[in-house]
C-alpha cells in the first residue's frame, strides 16, 4: 500500500546527510531524525578504521548531529568517550551551523582479541568510563559539559541518562548503522556505510508532567521504589513508539525519514519543519596548528623537525599540514 505523505508538511524529502525537525502534537513530543550518507562515509572511509570501529564512531557521529543541530547559538558540542576498552578514546564535534568531524583512538590488540572472543558491541568496545557532552560558546563564554559513566549501557540508553540528569527531559534516543556491499555504475564492488537516528522528548505544556522515578544515587543506593510511579500515558506511547523502529528503518534510502516519522506517528498527527543539512567540514587550518605550534616549547620543536620542516597531520580530517622550523620558533 502507497503510504500518503501529505500530512508531514509542504517540504521536499529531505534524503540523506539532512536533520529533520519533528513535532507530535497529539503526544506532546518534539525530536529531530537524519540518515547519513555520503557525509558519512567520508569521514570513515579517510580513517580505514576496523568495522566495529567503524560503526562505533557512525553511531556517535549520528548522535553528536542529532544534538548539534538544536544549538540556537553560535558554537560547538562536542561528544567524548574514555573508557578503558579496546576504543579507549571517541571523539564527535558539530560547529554550528553545519559542520561535523570524528576522530577514534583505539589498540589493535586488545580490538583483536575482543573480536575473537564476539565482544563487538559499542559497550564492550568502549569498557568502563566516561561520556562527555561539552557545549562551547566560543571563547568568552564559559564552557558546559556534562558526564554520565560508561557502565555496559548502549549508547543511546547513556543519552537518555544524559538528558534526564541535566535537563530534566524524558528522552528517547535511537541509532542504527549499516554497512551496504554493492557496485558502482562501472560495475566494480564498492563499501558505503549508512547511519540513521531518532531523538524525541517529551515537552508538555504542564511541567509537572515530565516526572520521572528518581535514578540511582550511584555508590550502591538502590533507587527509590518505583513501582507505582505512573509514567505519563502520552510518553509511554511516544516511547514504545519510537522503541520499536528497526535499525534497517533508520538505515534504508528507500524509507526516508519522512516515511519513517509518518509511519510512526501519523495517527497522533507528525509535523516536520525545513530539514538542516550537515557536512564533513574540519575545522582546522594552517593558520590554528601553527599558533599551537608557536605556543610550544624550543626543545619540543627541535623533536619535531625534520629536513628543516615540521609536519602535523590532524587527527579528525588527515590532513598534513608542513611548516619551515623557522615559522614556529618560540618567540
Amino acid at each position: 500500500m502507497t503510504e500518503t505523505l501529505s500530512g508531514l508538511g509542504q517540504f521536499d524529502f529531505a534524503g540523506d546527510d539532512h536533520v529533520v525537525p519533528f513535532q507530535v502534537e497529539g503526544l506532546d513530543v518534539r525530536g529531530r531524525a537524519v540518515q547519513l550518507g555520503p557525509m558519512l562515509d567520508a569521514i570513515l572511509e579517510r580513517h580505514n578504521y576496523p568495522l566495529p570501529v567503524a560503526r562505533l564512531v557512525a553511531e556517535t557521529v549520528v548522535l553528536t548531529v542529532l544534538l548539534g543541530t538544536s544549538l540556537k547559538f553560535e558554537g560547538k558540542l562536542i561528544i567524548q568517550t574514555k573508557g578503558n576498552g579496546p576504543v579507549d578514546l571517541v571523539v564527535a564535534d558539530f560547529s554550528t551551523p553545519d559542520r561535523v568531524r570524528a576522530y577514534a583512538r583505539y589498540n589493535e590488540e586488545a580490538l583483536s582479541i575482543a573480536e575473537q572472543n564476539g565482544l563487538t558491541q559499542p559497550q564492550h568496545l568502549l569498557g568502563e568510563g566516561i561520556l562527555a557532552f561539552t557545549i562551547d560558546q566560543g571563547a568568552h563564554m564559559q564552557r558546559y559539559q556534562g558526564i554520565v559513566p560508561l557502565d555496559g549501557a548502549s549508547l543511546e540508553e547513556i543519552a537518555g541518562v544524559y538528558f534526564r540528569q541535566s535537563e530534566q527531559i524524558p528522552t528517547k534516543v535511537r541509532l542504527g548503522v549499516a554497512e551496504l556491499l554493492d557496485r558502482d555504475e562501472n560495475g566494480k564492488p564498492r563499501h558505503r556505510w549508512r547511519a540513521g537516528g531518532m531523538v524525541a522528548q517529551f515537552l508538555p505544556e504542564t511541567l509537572e508532567r515530565m516526572r520521572q522515578p528518581d535514578l540511582p544515587g550511584g555508590d550502591g543506593d538502590a533507587a527509590d521504589d518505583d513501582a507505582d510511579f505512573e509514567v505519563d500515558d502520552l510518553w509511554g506511547e511516544a516511547s514504545v513508539m519510537v522503541q520499536t523502529i528497526d535499525a534497517d528503518e533508520l538505515t534504508d534510502p528507500t524509507v526516508g525519514t519522512e516515511r519513517l516519522l509518518y509511519r510512526l506517528f501519523h495517527e497522533r498527527g507528525v509535523k516536520v519543519y525545513p530539514p538542516q543539512a550537515v557536512y564533513d567540514k574540519c575545522s582546522c587550518s594552517r593558520e590554528r596548528l601553527r599558533d599551537v605550534l608557536a605556543s610550544l616549547s624550543q626543545e619540543d620543536i627541535d623533536h619535531t623537525v625534520e629536513d628543516g620542516m615540521v609536519s602535523v597531520t590532524c587527527e579528525f580530517c588527515s590532513t598534513t599540514y608542513r611548516f619551515e622550523a623557522t615559522e614556529v620558533r618560540p618567540q
